[in-house]
């Protein structure tokens, strides 16, 4: 046992955090804490660390053991080179290296036993701390976060504020504590390092205690999840999904229970009323009366999952086609990439890609608030939208969310208003908060209530999920798969982008790839291997080119055929229904029948159109 927490309890003044809760973390576990925002993940780490300390209860930990977390203020000279900043970790390996070189030059000409044993004590020690590796794994690392070794050169005081937090997470990760606690490490990486993380932490030789709410970096890379809840704490055993999986059989197990027993509590109650008067009785209905105070009485636990509701709607339909995107040159002082792009109605693009390589900037060009370097971009027939930037939530800080809400829609009454508030979990008093103190997820939550309102027929999200805890995540999942417009979103979220994505578009190394696939095919598809991390330096940039796209294989235009097939099959069994009395005779039916066939002929258009390109592809 490395670390354990017995009856802990912590509270925040009046307010209790967690109570009575126990933890452990034994030898190499991998454990996720999960909970809604605010159920004291955060909290709980900074008790393991030791910057708070319990109400009540007791901790043991094991002497000795190193605990390490992501700090900003790892770094305390501006001016020391990051070489020496990162290479300091390895203090003790370089000193053994120091010994073993003395000794080496000792042994020339001294053969003693004493001196022989050193060394190979010595060896051995230097060997199993990773003596032979750290350089190797230092830039593994290094260049999985976005360095190359020219920065090793550099003073710490040049890095950006952003690089700074990767270079201590980099730290971190070398320095190997016993217990690793790591609290939304995927926040802000791409893709392809989240999944390089994933399988460095699973491999990892000691303890790692994750707070995420990425769903699939737990899948792959936890073995316990403890949930806290309600100021309780669960243990499970198995990844996120398996955690899910218990907690709904442990549920239905216990409410089983609990209706088995109320039914045997009933039925000893009405024997006790028939029988407790009558004189031959009597001892038998004691008995029974006896029976019910000793019994173990099942309470059903409480729940929490309570989402907020959305409800996307368009105010108009709008064309077909949605918008066009032609040799679409983007970025600042130098293009980031070159994009061609065609989106038809109710497409879901997730937009994806090592960071900073344009995905942020081609959704802020779209909304103009980046000007293109060059290139077209035609939003089709009217065409509304709405955007979402976590960057850009910012609300007037003398507002209730009331009053933000309201002043933006005056035509709605105070009941709307507050109805549409309680929607987005900003209930009683919720509504009076000034949204100046407003936590990052309630600044989504109420951010994407004022997205509602819009009623577009186009919503480009630029990182939604980020703030939002995994039911919030599923809210909006519910919401968007319910949403009968037009979606383009970037997203490093892979459950998000799995559930919600119908086409993929990857902008990297300047140039922007359309795949009229779902993420799963993508996966299987196109992915590219993440090959290790090597000494090279960066390559330079490539030019920015025209949208690249990929020769088909015939496979896919197996699938592609399929799906076309499969549409206007149903296309058919839907123009057929015009027939029937039940439509023609309801005006009402009939027309919302029409809009369904409508958006099946869009659907239709849009993939015989990129059947279209593949065909002239594979020619």
């Amino acid at each position: 046992m490395l670390y354990q927490i017995n009856k802990g309890t912590f509270s925040y003044g009046a307010d209790t955090v967690f109570s009575n809760i126990q933890f452990e973390v034994r030898d190499t576990e991998k454990i996720a804490i999960v909970g809604r925002n605010g159920c004291g993940k955060s909290t709980l780490l900074k008790v393991i660390l030791g910057d708070l300390t319990l109400d009540s209860g007791t901790i043991h930990r094991m002497n000795g053991i190193t605990i390490g977390s992501l700090k900003q203020e790892v770094f305390h000279d501006d001016q020391k080179i990051l070489k020496d900043e990162l290479m300091s970790v390895f203090d003790e390996l370089i000193q053994m290296q120091h010994e073993l070189d003395e000794l080496t030059q000792k042994m020339a000409d001294d053969y003693s036993d004493k001196i022989m044993e050193r060394y190979a004590n010595l060896q051995h020690a230097f060997e199993e701390k990773g003596g032979y590796t750290y350089q190797s794994e230092l830039m593994n690392v290094l260049t999985r976060f976005g360095f190359d070794e020219a920065d090793l050169r550099r003073p710490v005081g040049t890095f950006s504020g952003g690089q700074r937090t990767r270079l201590a997470f980099v730290k971190l990760l070398i320095s190997k504590p016993d217990i690793l606690l790591l609290d939304e490490p995927t926040n802000h990486l791409d893709l392809e390092t989240i999944k390089w993380l994933e399988g460095y932490l699973k491999r990892y030789p000691k303890a790692v205690v994750v707070v995420s709410h990425d769903r699939a970096f737990l899948d792959e890379m936890a073995d316990v999840v403890y949930e806290i809840e309600f100021e309780e704490m669960t243990r499970y055993t198995g990844n996120y999904t398996s955690f899910v999986q218990q907690k709904r059989i442990n549920q239905e197990s216990l409410e089983k229970t609990y209706r088995n027993q109320q039914k045997e509590i009933e039925r000893l109650n009405m024997l006790i009323e028939k029988f407790r008067y009558k004189k031959n009785k009597a001892a038998f209905a004691q008995s029974k009366i006896k029976y019910l105070e000793r019994m173990d009485k099942v309470e059903l636990s409480n729940n929490d999952d309570k989402k907020f509701k959305a409800h996307f709607t368009c105010a108009r339909k709008g064309g077909k086609n949605v918008l066009e995107v032609k040799d679409l040159s983007i970025g600042y002082d130098v293009a980031l990439a070159e994009i061609n792009l065609k989106v038809m109605q109710a497409q879901r693009i997730a937009i994806i890609g090592k960071n900073g390589h344009g995905k942020s900037t081609f959704v802020k060009t779209l909304m103009g608030l980046v000007e293109p370097l060059y290139g077209e971009i035609m939003f089709g027939h009217q065409i509304d939208t709405g955007y979402f930037d976590q960057q850009l939530i910012e609300f007037n800080g003398d507002r209730t969310v009331l009053e933000e809400v309201w002043n933006e829609n005056p035509d709605m009454s105070m009941t709307e208003v507050r109805t549409l508030l309680g929607s987005f979990l900003f209930s009683s008093d919720d509504v009076f908060k000034s949204v100046s103190v407003l936590s990052q997820g309630e600044k989504v939550r109420l951010y994407l209530c004022k997205l509602v309102l819009k009623k577009a027929n186009l919503l480009i999200l630029d990182e939604p999920t980020n703030h939002l805890d995994i039911l919030g995540k599923e809210a909006l999942e519910d919401a968007l798969l319910d949403y009968d417009g037009t979606l383009l979103f970037v997203s490093h979220d892979r459950y998000f982008i799995r559930k919600i994505a119908t086409s993929i578009l990857k902008i990297e190394d300047g140039t922007a790839t359309y795949y009229p696939y779902t993420y799963d095919e993508y996966i299987n598809e196109v992915q590219p291997v993440i090959e290790p991390a090597s000494f090279k330096k960066k390559s330079e940039p490539k030019e920015t080119k025209s949208q690249v796209r990929r020769k088909p294989s015939p496979s896919d235009m197996k699938k592609m055929e399929a799906k076309i097939e499969a549409k206007e099959t149903e296309l058919e069994e839907l123009r057929q229904l015009r027939f029937e009395p039940e439509y023609y005779q309801d005006s009402m039916k009939m027309q919302k029948l029409d809009d369904q066939i409508d958006d099946l002929v869009n659907e239709v258009s849009s993939l015989m159109e990129q059947w279209e390109e593949m065909m002239e592809l594979m020619d």
